[in-house]
């Protein structure tokens, strides 16, 4: 067959060993590490869905090399550690029976160890080494590592990747960007020795140097060596892409990959994780001036999901390989669909950051789009129904659609009905906020994989008890979300306001002066681009901050962008009347102030539909609510509970 997108698909040989394909799998931090730091199932199973997806390598993030100076809660490799060995070569033969590449990710967190853990107290009780006596923006103090330590740490760098070999990864990657140890080393920022591990870029390469050579003495020859690199700190004070360039080129004799990242995890997380608000591929560029220098291949990473855009990547040589980390939690099977044709049928990464909240808040794994991230042990698989049942779904958003999706691939005749013209819910509301437009275009992909699984769609149709009467199905699961609240304010209803969920069917009914009335997450994100836009922008919250609602991951960038484009904000400000001119508010002392906009945006919040629910309760022998139907919540909880409803039947 000829393959659409033929260089993103081409194989390529990195030192002694072929790649199916260009598309890798980044280091993504695993969920079930023991107390001794030994990968667990669960973490196996995650990495495994990869391989099977169809990725060329996946690697195992962050095997920290040496407990004595970063006692991180993460992976250690070690033979004095018991299971240690045996779990690492089960989860390096579950990636490579699929046909992938096992490699791991070997580091040290230096100065920074710990910050990965939940429990902040043990953080805090942690020795902090790095290359100099310093103390970390919260307070941690550090202490600059002994030449004694440093000899120990580049030792444990060739025991660990000797081990790795012997487990069966057929990759090691050497992590000397984000921020970490070697990173630390690398930047001037970081970096004040005046021993011949500081001051020159001669010099404060020496520890990346050296631990390349001893892993491989440990690897042989022709062991693929990748080394993973900030090609700029991206802020005041660090190393820029020009250093980036000289990094790279002392480096390149001791590797047979680099993989050009950007930015450092503590000081510029947005930029190593690039948010919805900047440009997929927005730091493939450190990695395109790179490769003009260096003759090794080049790898690059950052928001990339379209086949579109990694193939032009390739195509046009800015570098070998691409690598996905979110993407691939949205759609582990991204590689496999490009490989055969079927680019529609990926399910694209939101960049809505649920997956790292998730992990600070739980040290779990969850994604927005994809229920089995985290639970991947339990089985990625559909299996049939042994009794195939009649099916109706009641509701067209992002937890119906999945719902009815997941029903189909069980065997099921499933029928789902939207009471609108067109489907999507509450995500259509998103077409108008170009850095949202992944999540608009999520229930169309929704809805041609529900299509294509055997789906019957029926929309302009409302579920009322005496059509699921009609209909007499074996199931009937709720999924007809939520409206908005509009309590009764004065003026709430006029001609000048606008509800946030309408809002991209009165685009041109807005002024250029606008107040956004409600600093949920909604509210802030309608401002913002309100702000991008050109337009006066004020933003009205009862409540002491904005955003309460938003994830711990997206929430900070997610200010810095109001910040940036919402002219003024006022918390604590409760709307008492909406008029043509703007929100007469109560302020925070009990005065009175008007808040100026000719356009009033109606950003409050959302109550589930609740007497629809209650009328439809007892109308199958087979009832699940789901979604904003049940409680008003996220996509992550309506398309988990739509998957598992479905699989309930």
């Amino acid at each position: 067959m000829k393959r659409k997108f033929e260089n993103l698909c081409r194989p390529i040989r990195i030192g002694n060993v072929t790649f199916r394909n260009r598309m890798f799998s980044a280091p993504m931090g695993g969920t079930d590490i023991t107390n001794d730091g030994c990968i667990g199932p669960k973490s196996t199973a995650f990495y495994e869905l990869r391989g099977k997806g169809g990725a060329a390598a996946v690697t195992v993030s962050e095997c920290m090399v040496h407990p004595k100076t970063d006692g991180s809660h993460a992976y250690h490799l070690s033979t004095s550690i018991l299971n240690s060995l045996a779990s690492a070569t089960y989860t390096a033969d579950a990636i490579r029976r699929h046909g992938a590449i096992p490699s791991i990710e070997l580091s040290h967190s230096g100065m920074y160890a710990g910050t990965y853990m939940t429990d902040k107290t043990r953080q805090r009780e942690m020795h902090q080494w790095g290359p100099s006596d310093t103390v970390r923006p919260d307070g941690v103090p550090v202490k600059a590592l002994t030449k004694e330590l440093i000899d120990e740490i580049v030792e444990a760098y060739k025991e660990t990747a000797g081990l790795a070999k012997r487990a069966g990864f057929e990759m090691i990657m050497i992590h000397g960007g984000h921020g970490w140890l070697i990173n630390q080393f690398l930047s001037p920022y970081f970096n004040k020795r005046t021993d011949e591990y500081g001051g020159s870029l001669e010099n404060r390469c020496r520890l990346a140097i050296r631990v390349l050579k001893v892993v491989r003495e440990a690897v042989g020859p022709g062991f693929p060596i990748e080394f993973r690199m900030s090609g700029s700190e991206l802020f005041e004070g660090g190393y820029t892409l020009e250093d980036g360039v000289e990094i790279a080129k002392m480096l390149e004799p001791y590797v047979d990959l680099l993989h050009v990242s950007a930015g450092t995890y503590q000081r510029g997380f947005g930029d190593t994780h690039p948010s919805m608000f900047k440009e997929h591929g927005c730091n493939v560029y450190l990695a395109a001036e790179i490769k003009k220098h260096v003759s090794v291949p080049v790898a690059t990473i950052g928001a990339l999901n379209s086949p579109e855009q990694m193939e032009e990547i390739i195509a046009s040589g800015k570098a070998d390989v691409v690598y996905m980390a979110r993407a691939l939690l949205a759609d582990p099977y991204l590689p496999r669909k490009v490989m055969e044709n079927r680019e529609d049928e990926i399910v694209k990464c939101l960049r809505c950051f649920t997956c790292m909240a998730e992990r600070a808040a739980t040290s779990t794994r969850r994604c927005t789009v994809n229920p089995v991230i985290g639970r991947e042990i339990e089985g990625d698989e559909i299996q049939p129904a042994p009794v195939k049942k009649k099916v109706l779904v009641a509701g067209g958003g992002p937890g119906g659609l999945y719902a009815a999706y997941t029903a189909a691939r069980r065997g099921h005749q499933v029928i789902l009905c939207e009471k609108e013209e067109k489907l999507g819910g509450i995500l259509k509301s998103e077409q108008a906020l170009p850095f949202k437009h992944e999540m608009y275009e999520l229930s169309g992909t929704y809805e041609l994989l529900a299509r294509k699984a055997g789906v019957e769609i029926r929309t302009s149709v409302e579920v009322t008890l005496e059509y699921v009467e009609k209909e007499a199905p074996d199931a009937l699961i709720v999924a007809v979300g939520s409206s908005p609240l509009r309590p009764p304010i004065p003026g709430l209803d006029g001609e000048n306001v606008i509800v946030v969920n309408d809002y991209y069917l009165n685009k041109d009914k807005v002024s250029g002066d606008v107040v956004v009335f409600g600093g949920g997450l909604a509210g802030c994100e309608c401002a913002i681009h309100l702000g991008m836009e050109g337009k006066h922008v004020e933003l009205v919250e009862m409540r002491d901050t904005l955003a309460p609602d938003a994830n711990v991951r997206h929430r900070p960038l997610l200010l810095k962008e109001v910040e940036k484009y919402v002219s003024q904000v006022h918390t604590g400000y409760r709307g008492i009347e909406v008029t043509d001119q703007g929100i007469l508010c109560e302020t925070p002392d009990k005065e009175q102030a008007l808040v100026p906009g000719t356009t009033v945006i109606c950003a409050l919040g959302q109550r589930p539909r609740t007497d629809l629910v209650d009328s439809l309760r007892d109308s199958a022998p087979y009832v699940a609510v789901i979604g904003d139907a049940g409680r008003v919540s996220t996509i992550t909880n309506a398309v988990y509970q739509g998957y598992h409803a479905a699989l309930d039947i």
